[in-house]
């Protein structure tokens, strides 16, 4: 991994608690006199710029690796992913003992990662305005750090409380919307609705200022990718028609790959369907690390570990153009297991990272608009989809609970790996669902594999390892477990929470 350097104006207070212990060597903070830093608008963007390498780079371990972390354990505490857990990285979040425990490392990484890119932010559009430039380039600014700090605050509300449907009161997180100095008051914890309301008014402030914007690269923030976080905020608070209406436009110019381009690994930021992603190089490849986990095919990907719940492959159609990425292990010690080949790395171990595609934006508007009533329209969308990838279309009930879970199970089919499904299980409070791969009478079930020398074998398939939390109670809605925790050391150092 190559050592970065950034530039970051975040005022890290004892109250804000980060990791102390790292396993990586990180490059150091350049600490830029503040006045030189926001005399123009242009020097200003550096500090987005830096701190938005620093989001996606910078880590602790490495298995805790910029924003990726997030997405890799929503998805290691879902259904869908069988973690192997002899496995470096994610067999704690997997089996529900890491998340949940206040003095863990990936906890205290996340919450330091979101709250420090915050305040990066919050410098950014207290002082932007005071800067030299255009109100052009002034807009362009203020927009993408107002569209950062709300996606920070949209994974806070996501993952630190359940879901709006249960209580919209519920108290999170803190909310800062100042820059942070070494005396500023620590805050109390806001209600989901608070901390939505905020990430609300960011985004429509920031429609609004990137109007004109065009961006030359998908790491950039533009007019799409905060409709695609508008989508999936109104989706999470119920407001359906606006959900609806703003995955439409995030959408917008980015038509769903074809079949064959499926296949390629999802590994390139120029995918025409990817709206926004992390793109990576062999000089700044930090990110690519995750797909050290993803890539389950390639052999220089060393911990292999996001193998495929046997039960998932069967929600596939036999014709759809993703059924053809699963096989069974054949290598000695995996033999048996699921492989599911969406995530591979390219040429020299490095791997853009995709963080919204526009098949998330039709899965957004589909589920907006079931969920709205029009279950017709709802179908046609799905259809959309599902089309694309060779799948057959949905021609069942047009009863609104059955559409819409037809439209949930897409989710997973389409957006596995992704990082969504811990959240989208808070979301609909809905349940891990992980059961033995074993025939009627509780015998495993038999696969056919192929050994690396050629030979066909029968052996017994290979799926879960853990089916109950810690606690030995069986997956329910809405438990502990589902939910990130607030490090402990942030709780001590600050008595308002």
């Amino acid at each position: 991994m190559k050592k970065l350097k950034y530039l970051s104006l975040a005022v890290i207070t004892s109250w804000l608690f980060t990791s102390c212990e790292s396993e990586l060597e990180t490059a150091p903070t350049n600490q830029a006199n503040d006045v030189e830093v926001f005399k123009t608008a242009e020097s200003a963007e550096t500090v987005i710029n830096g701190a938005w390498a620093k989001f996606n780079d910078d880590g602790t371990t490495y298995a805790n690796i910029g924003y990726s972390t997030v997405l890799r354990a929503s998805d290691a505490m879902g259904s869908d992913v069988a973690i192997l857990t002899n496995k470096y990285g994610f067999a704690a979040a997997y089996n529900f003992t890491e998340m949940v425990n206040s003095t863990a490392g990936r906890p205290a990484f996340i919450w330091s990662m979101l709250y420090s890119t915050i305040n990066n932010m919050n410098n950014v559009i207290a002082r932007i305005d005071g800067t030299e430039g255009s109100q052009e380039k002034k807009n362009q600014v203020k927009g993408q750090a107002r569209a950062l700090r709300a996606f920070c605050y949209l994974n806070i509300a996501s993952f630190y409380q359940f879901s709006y449907f249960k209580d919209k009161n519920a108290l999170t997180a803190p909310i800062y919307t100042e820059p942070s100095t070494i005396t500023s008051v620590p805050k109390k914890r806001a209600s989901l609705e608070e901390i939505y309301t905020l990430i609300k008014s960011d985004l429509s402030d920031a429609d609004k200022l990137l109007k004109d914007y065009s961006r030359n690269n998908k790491d950039k923030i533009n007019r799409a990718v905060v409709n695609g976080i508008l989508a999936r905020v109104y989706l999470n608070t119920g407001e359906w028609t606006k959900a609806s209406a703003s995955a439409k436009i995030a959408r917008e110019g980015y038509p769903l790959m074809t079949p064959e381009k499926y296949k390629d690994g999802f590994n390139d930021i120029n995918n025409g369907e990817w709206i926004w992603g992390h793109g990576q190089t062999q000089e700044q490849s930090g990110a690519s690390y995750a797909f050290h986990y993803l890539d389950v095919s390639s052999s220089g990907s060393y911990y292999y570990s996001f193998m495929a719940d046997p039960y998932f492959k069967d929600l596939f159609d036999t014709n759809d153009i993703r059924y053809q990425l699963f096989s069974w292990d054949g290598l000695k010690g995996r033999e048996g297991l699921l492989r599911y080949a969406k995530f591979k790395f390219k040429t020299g171990l490095i791997a853009d990272i995709v963080y919204m595609r526009a098949a998330e934006m039709y899965l957004i508007e589909a589920e907006a608009e079931a969920r709205n009533g029009n279950v017709s329209q709802a179908v046609t969308v799905l259809n959309q989809l599902k089309t694309a990838r060779k799948a057959n279309v949905y021609s069942g009930s047009l009863a609104q609970d059955n559409v819409i879970k037809e439209v949930l199970t897409e989710r997973r089919k389409e957006l596995f790996g992704e990082g969504f499904s811990l959240s989208d299980i808070i979301r609909t409070q809905g349940t891990v669902v992980r059961k033995r791969f074993a025939d009627a009478s509780g015998q495993p079930v038999k696969v056919q594999i192929t050994t690396p020398d050629g030979t066909i074998k029968t052996v017994d398939g290979r799926g879960h390892s853990i089916f109950a939390f810690p606690d030995q109670s069986g997956f329910v809605p809405n438990s502990k477990y589902y939910l990130f925790s607030i490090p402990q050391k942030e709780f001590e150092n600050n008595p308002n929470l």
